[in-house]
C-alpha cells in the first residue's frame, strides 16, 4: 500500500516537473488540455458541493416551518378558545337581559333560580335550583323559563329547591286550550330525554274544537300554576281507547333537557316569610362569639 501511494507521488511530482521544463507555448496548451479534461469533474464537484447545501438548507428550513407550523398551531388553538369564550360571554349576556325583560314584564315575584342538579335516578323527573326558602322559593309554586311552563317546587329546603317537571306522570297541570277555550288536565308521560311529547291532555269531548299546533296555556284552577303560562303545543289528537273522548299530546315549549336556569313563581307571603327567616338567621360574629363562649 505504501509502495503504490510513493509511486502515485513520484508520478505526480514527475508530471509537475516536466510541466514545468515545457517551452511556455507547449506547457500552455498540455495545461489547457488537463484543464478541459478534469474539468468535468470539477463541474461534477460543484455541482455535489452545491446539493448538499441545498439539501442542508433545505433540512434547515424544515425544522424552522415545523417549528412555525407549531408556533401557528398553538395561536390557532389559543384563538378558538378566546373565540368560544366571547361566544360563551355573548349568550350569556344575551340570557341574562332576556331573563330580566322576562321578569319586568311578568306580573308575578319571580325568583331567578340556576339548575345545579338533576335527579341520577330519573333524568325527566326532578331538577335541583341553587335557591331555597332564604330567597322566597316555596313548595308548590309554578317555575318557568322564557319559553315556557317547566314544572313546580316540591321539596325546599333553606338554600336548595327541587322541581318536579311536566315529563313526571305525577305532575298535573290544569290547562286550557288557547283557540278553542277547552280546559283539561295535562299529565306527564315519563319519556326518556330527547322525547316528544312530554304530557298529555285527556278527556277533551269529541265535538271540541282541537287541532295540532294550538297553544295549550295555564288555566289558573286549582292555584298552583297562574293562569296564562304557556305549556306548549297540541301536536297530535287521536280518539281514547273508550272512543267517548279524545287524547291531545303535547309537546312543551321548554326544552326540559337543556334547563339552565329558571324562574319559582313567589307570593309576597313567600318573601315575607323569606324576610323573617334570613332575620332569624345567626349572624357571621354571633357564630364567632358563640365559638368563643367557654
Amino acid at each position: 500500500m505504501k509502495k503504490r501511494r510513493w509511486i502515485m507521488l513520484s508520478a505526480l511530482a514527475l508530471v509537475a516537473l516536466v510541466l514545468f521544463n515545457l517551452p511556455e507555448a507547449t506547457s500552455t496548451r498540455v495545461k489547457g488540455a488537463v484543464r478541459d479534461g478534469i474539468s468535468p469533474l470539477q463541474a461534477a464537484w460543484h455541482r455535489g458541493l452545491r446539493g448538499l447545501r441545498e439539501t442542508f438548507r433545505y433540512i434547515r428550513g424544515l425544522g424552522d416551518l415545523a417549528l412555525e407550523n407549531r408556533a401557528l398551531s398553538e395561536e390557532i388553538v389559543y384563538l378558538r378558545g378566546q373565540v368560544r369564550m366571547a361566544q360563551e360571554l355573548a349568550r350569556d349576556n344575551q340570557l341574562l337581559r332576556e331573563q330580566l325583560g322576562f321578569q319586568q314584564r311578568f306580573p308575578a315575584t319571580l325568583i331567578s333560580c340556576e339548575v345545579i342538579g338533576r335527579d341520577s335516578a330519573g333524568w325527566w323527573q326532578t331538577v335541583r335550583l341553587d335557591k331555597g326558602a332564604l330567597a322566597g322559593v316555596a313548595a308548590e309554586r309554578a317555575v318557568i323559563t322564557t319559553d315556557g311552563l317547566i314544572g313546580r317546587t316540591v321539596a325546599v329546603s333553606d338554600r336548595t329547591a327541587d322541581v318536579l317537571l311536566l315529563a313526571d306522570p305525577s305532575c298535573k297541570v290544569a290547562v286550557r286550550v288557547a283557540r278553542g277555550g277547552v280546559f283539561g288536565i295535562c299529565t306527564g308521560l315519563g319519556n326518556k330525554p330527547g322525547e316528544q311529547p312530554v304530557c298529555r291532555m285527556d278527556y277533551i269531548p269529541q265535538t271540541a274544537s282541537v287541532e295540532e299546533g294550538d297553544e295549550v296555556l295555564t288555566s289558573g284552577l286549582g292555584g298552583v300554576f297562574p293562569k296564562g303560562l304557556l305549556v306548549g303545543h297540541i301536536v297530535r289528537v287521536e280518539p281514547s281507547e273508550s272512543g267517548l273522548y279524545r287524547t291531545a299530546w303535547i309537546k312543551s315549549a321548554a326544552d326540559l333537557g337543556k334547563l339552565e336556569y329558571g324562574f319559582v313563581a313567589a307570593t309576597e307571603t313567600d318573601l315575607a316569610n323569606a324576610r323573617r327567616a334570613a332575620e332569624a338567621q345567626p349572624t357571621l360574629d354571633d357564630r364567632v362569639a358563640e365559638d368563643e363562649w367557654p
